[in-house]
């Protein structure tokens, strides 16, 4: 027998918010045993400023978690917390390498509660950490949502949540209509198949427009030099402050370093299950497409390997990764569409589909090169300054390659930064082995893999013509003709963006 298709309330899924909570977002925990903990998160950025943030929390007292009742408590605890954390660990001039009782205790206990890593994830920064504006107002309007918390206070910081929070909301309605899919495809219903993805693919082009919003209130150097180090975790952090990763002071006395991925948009439930609905296999970065002869049984994949976005499901809360595995087991959109080629309705609708995410997901590539490549090009040239200055140590200046101290000769720094850079350049590669502009397009790529009209495998395959370089002279064979034009410069970026070069396009806003 076929396994069923699973319930969205067996998962605590709403069929309006999709993975987005059914109950809004507490804006406080109502127990006043916790009022120590609101009273650091309402003025968290006023103690990140003032750096007396660590100061609080190292006197503040353990608090237990049995006055969590809800989930909803649950997750207001774990957003309180994951925040003080990441805000501890990176808001002094270094990164600290401890994580006190105060805070540790606490939040992995709730972290283990919730079935998520003691780190600042996917779902607490945007998934768990909203409000409306206007109750009688959709949550999946921009301006109609605000953050519960951030670091900076920061307009960008807010709107950079928002985006996802709105684009989660707005892809909810697709769960529910994708299950009716695949319950359709068993009843050989190719019609209702037919419209619902249909609908998929109005409701992806409905998301790539909020996902172009980002520019309206997120300046890319802001997001780069003061949002992105907070949001960093502590996994191959050592270019960045955190050689070992995090020590969680828990009182056992057996503590260990633990090493976590920082928050990442592949982290939502929602894109990955986008793909998984409708068939697209990802591979780890580089791997390219197995021979026909290898591949499994058609709408029957070999098992996910090991690869950064089977990783990043790790960092989902416990059912919604359960989600995605039992959908899994049961998703068979492309293997029906794939026995019905004669269906050009049928075939043109999961096509569009498939064109429709690529889309979205070019527009992320652009996305990432505007708030990393172009930020990180300035920090690297700013670098080259002979200037001694007081310089944090932190994910947005980890490019630098500067020693782990308050002040420093920049242009010593700088030649050091040349030097390992260009031993570095032959084997780039993310701070999760994985490098994200290479991962974003492959993944991009893998998404119209499974098209099954020849005319769309074309389409989507299709390789933009390289720019050139706006030299009217450049190839002229006079010598002296025009004038010579430069090696792109190596630029090298460590922690969330991944470590990456001009050249070899690596990296993105959603590495660890």
């Amino acid at each position: 027998m076929l396994p069923p298709v699973p319930v969205l309330a067996d998962y605590g899924i709403s069929p309006t918010h999709g993975f987005l909570p059914e109950v809004l977002p507490l804006t406080r925990l109502p127990d006043p045993y916790y009022n120590k903990w609101e009273a650091i998160a309402a003025n968290l950025q006023a103690l990140i400023l003032s750096k007396r943030l660590r100061g609080v929390v190292d006197r503040l007292p353990v608090l237990s978690t049995i006055g969590l009742e809800h989930d909803a408590e649950w997750r207001r605890a774990y957003l309180l917390l994951s925040f003080m954390a990441h805000g501890y660990i990176w808001g002094g001039d270094s990164p600290s390498d401890r994580l006190p009782p105060p805070i540790a205790i606490p939040l992995l206990k709730v972290s283990a509660h919730l079935e998520v890593p003691p780190v600042a994830t996917y779902a607490a920064v945007c998934l768990w950490n909203f409000k409306p504006l206007f109750m009688d107002e959709d949550i999946d309007n921009l301006e109609n949502l605000a953050s519960l918390m951030t670091f900076t206070g920061a307009i960008d910081e807010s709107w950079f949540y928002l985006v996802s929070v709105a684009m989660e909301a707005r892809g909810a309605p697709i769960v529910p209509l994708m299950l009716t899919a695949i319950a359709a495809a068993r009843e050989n219903d190719a019609n209702a198949v037919t419209k619902c993805l249909n609908t998929f693919a109005e409701r992806l082009d409905d998301l790539t427009m909020l996902l172009l919003r980002m520019h309206e209130n997120c300046d890319p150097t802001i997001f780069y030099n003061r949002i992105r180090p907070f949001l960093a975790g502590s996994k191959n952090m050592a270019e960045a402050g955190l050689p070992n990763g995090v020590l969680y002071e828990d009182n056992t006395g057996t503590e260990t370093y633990r090493q976590y991925a920082g928050g990442s948009n592949a982290q939502s439930s929602l894109i990955q299950f986008f793909d998984i609905v409708l068939g697209i296999q990802h591979r780890p970065t580089g791997e390219k497409a197995a021979p026909p002869s290898e591949r499994g049984r058609e709408g029957h994949p070999p098992a996910p390997k090991h690869n950064f976005i089977m990783e990043m499901r790790q960092y989902m809360p416990g059912p919604h990764r359960r989600f995605l595995n039992d959908v899994q087991s049961v998703a068979n959109i492309r293997e029906y569409v794939e026995q019905n080629r004669s269906n050009t309705e049928l075939c043109v609708a999961y096509d569009a589909c498939l064109a429709m995410l690529r889309a979205l997901r070019d527009k992320h590539i652009a996305i990432v090169t505007r708030y990393i490549v172009l930020p990180s090009k300035e920090v690297r040239a700013r670098s080259r300054s002979p200037e001694v200055a007081r310089r944090k140590v932190n994910l947005a200046t980890a490019s630098r390659q500067q020693p782990q101290g308050i002040a420093y000769d920049a242009r010593g720094a700088a030649n050091a930064a040349q030097k390992a850079a260009d031993e570095k350049k032959s084997n780039l590669k993310g701070t999760g082995g994985t490098a994200l502009i290479s991962f974003l397009k492959q993944a991009r790529d893998e998404t119209g893999e499974p098209a099954i009209e020849e005319w769309t495998k074309r389409f989507m395959s299709r390789q933009p013509r390289a720019p050139g370089q706006n030299d009217f002279f450049a190839g002229k064979p006079e010598e002296g003709a025009g004038l010579q034009v430069q090696n792109t410069k190596e630029v090298e970026v460590a922690g969330l963006a991944g470590t990456w070069t001009m050249d070899d396009d690596v990296g993105g806003i959603c590495n660890y």
